[in-house]
């Protein structure tokens, strides 16, 4: 049994005891959280969502938060005096 879930813009396949890296989610670690976005529950017979399957829910717990690696942008013009360093960290 498996099931797509949708959170933070993106799509997910999920199954009982996987273990996913998601965008940040309410809640401190230890704490439950329920995605309530379903699109398809898989299984012998899936059920696919018109966009959501109704009065479906997965749950998951927050084991911890963490934060990506940083990512520099870094533009340079030659011979025009001209750079531009940005730095992003998901």
């Amino acid at each position: 049994m498996f099931a797509v879930i949708k959170t933070g813009g993106k799509q997910y396949r999920v199954a009982a005891e996987d273990v996913l890296e998601v965008a940040r989610v309410a809640g401190n670690p230890g704490d439950i959280v329920e995605f309530g976005e379903v699109l398809v529950v898989g299984g012998d017979t899936p059920i696919l969502g018109t966009p959501t399957v109704a009065g479906a829910t997965v749950a998951g717990q927050v084991l911890q938060h963490g934060r990506g690696p940083k990512v520099i942008a870094f533009k340079k013009r030659r011979r025009k005096n001209s750079r531009r360093k940005r730095g992003h960290r998901q």
